[in-house]
């Protein structure tokens, strides 16, 4: 079987077979089959999923990382796992680079890092904790990108993605009977005005960011029941951490405003802060060598600037030391990332393997 059949039939199993973040059980079994097979080493965990592998000799360490984990969305009607954002790709293409790799004479060691709970914000932190960094000096990663920012064939040496962070509320206010309004504390007025004070976030019109609520849970099956509790969830993103920071100061200041207006109790709690992009020069101008050896300066595109979040930079931000880029892959993606049936041309993949395996042996070659 040739590299791109091969990267085909993994890409064909993992989409078939997605698991939500931390229970990426079966992901990481496939992968440690597939690595005996290869006769690679690698390293598994015993309280999360996920694994390192590695090929090469040497001191240093070059680092790539394939998020695996998928998404739970409603999907045709059913909520189910569902490998909206092309994990399922990334993992394949990871492989693929690693197939191409695993017999090259390195000056350096090759680390694979298939990283758990990337839409969860925090499986990069799990995998520093465990050693995936030590003695790493350059790490990429690899995404598809969606058809308005890359068409099929073109490939970007970094994408440059902006800070994210998520809350998770509750309000507690006094259930009534929709018959006597006056009684009651409706939750869903606090949600309206929440809401309202999301659109009324006004910064620099020279910065990129934005606010809005992505979840609100409210009443049971009685139409003739005012409901007293709410739950609800903030997606807030900025292109830069400082704005992200500032907007997460003013959403606090809203909602202790809120509860007071209303007389009502807001719980609330940031689950994840995903930080912005720290590209690294050098890493970019080894991914953009790597690209035009492989698909020709003509397919070269620009660095990609994009509103998504990735924690991916976690790596870099508990080290800066080490220098990171992450290659963009266009596939002509539609409608897009996250959308539940998203779709991409499936040539990608063996572009992509190929990209990040030049990439690696270049880097890996280097003294």
């Amino acid at each position: 079987m040739n590299v791109e059949s091969q990267i085909l039939q993994w890409f064909d199993h993992f989409h078939k077979y997605p698991e939500i973040s931390w229970k990426e059980y079966e992901t990481t079994n496939k992968l440690a089959e597939i690595l005996d097979a290869l006769q690679v080493s690698y390293r598994r965990f015993d309280d999360v999923t996920g694994l390192l592998a590695e090929i090469g000799e040497g001191d240093e360490v070059i680092a790539v990382r394939a998020d695996i984990d998928a998404l739970w969305q409603e999907v045709d009607g059913e909520f189910r796992a569902n490998h909206s954002c092309g994990h399922d790709a990334n993992i394949s293409m990871v492989l693929g680079a690693l197939l191409l790799l695993k017999d090259e004479k390195l000056n350096k060691r090759i680390r694979f890092i298939f990283q758990p709970a990337e839409e969860k914000g925090n499986g990069s932190n799990a995998m520093i904790d465990r050693g995936a960094l030590e003695d790493v000096t350059h790490l990429f990663g690899v995404h598809l990108r969606p058809i308005e920012e890359l068409p099929f064939g073109k490939v970007s040496p970094a994408i440059h993605h902006g800070a994210a962070m998520f809350l998770e509320g509750k309000i507690s206010g006094i259930d009534a009977h929709g018959a006597r309004p006056h009684q009651g504390k409706n939750a869903i007025d606090v949600t309206v005005a929440i809401h309202q004070a999301l659109k009324n976030l006004y910064f620099s019109p020279f910065e990129a960011y934005s606010a809005k609520l992505t979840k609100i849970q409210a009443g049971g099956e009685n139409a003739n029941i005012i409901p007293g509790t709410a739950t609800f969830s903030i997606d807030a993103r900025a292109q830069k951490n400082a704005v992200l920071f500032q907007m997460k100061d003013q959403i606090e200041k809203d909602l202790h405003a809120i509860q007071q207006l209303f007389d009502i109790e807001i719980e609330w709690e940031w689950e994840d802060i995903t930080p912005g992009a720290e590209v690294s020069k050098d890493a970019a101008a080894m991914t953009r060598e790597g690209i035009i050896e492989v698909v020709g300066m003509e397919n070269l595109a620009e660095e990609v600037i994009t509103s998504g979040s990735d924690d991916f930079h976690f790596y870099t931000i508990r080290h800066p030391e080490v220098k990171a880029a992450m290659i963009g892959i266009g596939a002509d993606l539609a409608p897009g990332l996250h959308h539940p049936n998203m779709t991409f041309n499936y040539g990608a993949l063996a572009i992509g393997a190929k990209v990040i395996a030049k990439t690696l042996s270049n880097s890996a070659k280097n003294n």
